[in-house]
């Protein structure tokens, strides 16, 4: 769903800045908090944290950090189906989903790292409230009722991406992406300092957001934003070379342009 020019079209590679990261531009961070997407239970959910939290970022640039931080819950995508489950799934699908129904903010629908008993997508998997039940006793559900009137997130166009120039001139001009990249072993232990691993043949088997690129002692690389919690690599984020060594970073991204007018959601339900 492409109706404008693409940011690499119109912006020359070699106009861009040798670092540019959106957790710190001229002092602000633009970036939506950052989620482990195994808490409470383990859950494979990567593909729905990368596109979220990418569609989340670019809300907040949007709408220039004001106030209130926008973050959009994988929950829903995930028992709405919207590309897979707690078992996997297609990163592309999240926008799509986004972009004909929409994805509603986290407190429609705190992440609780599990499939739904039924997936449904029914009002009450999209945004939910509760009282407390008539008798409260450890354990109780409470009373919960689908809740009619939330801010509804959605993009109005979105594609793929791949290749170092054209990332960054979409990262640079848009806001973060998300990536598949192999998850090896080593990148599992990594703990700080810029990624590198030599693999023949990368095996895509996880989705993470690339949120900008730096240059240290002329190694050039992406920084990543992983969904492993704050305690995994650099308070959540990673960097990894670029150009190679990079475990396909660069071969399959996503992108998604969210519809955001004035402070004001374009769509509700």
């Amino acid at each position: 769903m492409i109706t404008e020019p693409l940011p690499h079209e119109y912006l020359d590679v070699k106009d861009l800045p040798a670092s540019w990261d959106w957790r710190n531009v001229s002092g602000t961070n633009y970036l939506s908090w950052t989620r482990n997407q195994h808490i409470p239970t383990y859950c494979g959910s990567c593909w729905a944290h990368g596109p979220t939290s990418s569609i989340a970022d670019r809300i907040n640039i949007a709408r220039n950090k004001s106030w209130p931080d926008i973050t959009i819950s994988p929950q829903v995508v995930i028992n709405c189906q919207a590309g897979g489950s707690c078992n996997g799934g297609n990163p592309i699908e999240v926008y799509v989903f986004a972009n004909k129904v929409g994805i509603p903010e986290e407190t429609c629908q705190a992440y609780a790292a599990k499939n739904p008993a039924k997936f449904s997508c029914s009002d009450i998997q999209k945004c939910m409230n509760c009282a407390p039940p008539a008798a409260v006793k450890p354990g109780d559900a409470g009373n919960c009722w689908a809740q009619k009137d939330y801010p509804n997130w959605k993009v109005g166009q979105y594609g793929s991406v791949s290749g170092v120039d054209k990332m960054k001139a979409e990262i640079y001009a848009r806001g973060p992406i998300s990536c598949g990249i192999d998850a090896t072993l080593k990148l599992d232990a990594y703990t700080g300092g810029i990624f590198s691993e030599t693999k023949l043949v990368p095996a895509i088997n996880h989705e993470i957001a690339v949120v900008g690129w730096g240059v240290q002692n002329g190694v050039e690389y992406w920084v990543g934003r992983n969904s492993w919690g704050t305690y995994w690599g650099e308070a959540g984020f990673f960097r990894i070379q670029m150009h190679r060594n990079n475990l396909a970073i660069e071969t399959d991204c996503t992108w998604g342009v969210p519809i955001v007018s004035g402070d004001t959601v374009e769509a509700t339900i």
